[in-house]
């Protein structure tokens, strides 16, 4: 059975960086179709899906409102009183699938992480949560290496490009055009945006 899922989640203003290709409403419409691929994804798995946001949105599924918008401090708050395993997954990872989340909790070690871009971190899955701590932004990757040491867990790092690709920059739209099939896929169609090849390389470009 898989684990209860923590899934931080921006609903106001989120994705700033395609503000140059999308509107406030346009990204946050994109923003709440990948949080329901992923939460889709989540049920189809039997998770118990949390989302951990910034602010109260309109969705029946479980909700903890991040105190004063610091993700860390909320989740390291929960990790202590977790006394099972324990995901946490980005919301902006549309391309997740079945077999990308089972890869990560078939591991045989303390935890497993799927690095992002950036140095970033795009999904934990912790065996023994209450003994970690988390610690996004910047090089969030490196940290939470640090962290697991300082904590003797055992790690593997997972090689994955469905959990890696996370949707930030305007060019990251070509992935989800690509291999996407779900809501987040659909909203990008219905915004006009088709792919482009401009001397050979993939793009992506908006019919108005």
């Amino acid at each position: 059975m898989c684990p209860h899922a923590l899934i931080p989640y921006k609903p106001k203003n989120p994705k700033t960086r395609l503000s140059s290709v999308l509107e406030p409403e346009e990204r946050e419409k994109l923003a709440s179709a990948m949080l329901e691929d992923v939460l889709q994804l989540m049920r189809e798995m039997c998770c118990m899906p949390v989302v951990v946001a910034t602010e109260l949105f309109e969705n029946e599924v479980v909700q903890i409102t991040v105190a004063d918008a610091d993700l860390n401090q909320t989740l390291n708050e929960i990790l202590p009183d977790t006394k099972r395993d324990l995901l946490i997954i980005m919301a902006d990872l549309p391309l997740a699938d079945a077999a990308s989340i089972k890869r990560v909790l078939a591991t045989d070690k303390d935890m497993a992480i799927v690095p992002g871009r950036g140095g970033g971190t795009n999904v934990i899955y912790l065996r023994e949560p209450w003994k970690f701590r988390v610690n996004y932004y910047g090089a969030s990757f490196l940290k939470h290496l640090q962290i697991a040491e300082d904590a003797r867990f055992s790690v593997e790092v997972i090689d994955s490009f469905r959990l890696h690709t996370d949707i930030d920059e305007p060019e990251d739209l070509v992935e989800l055009l690509i291999h996407g099939t779900g809501r987040s896929r659909a909203c990008l169609g219905d915004l006009g945006f088709v792919l482009s090849d401009e001397k050979g390389r993939v793009g992506v470009q908006r019919k108005r």
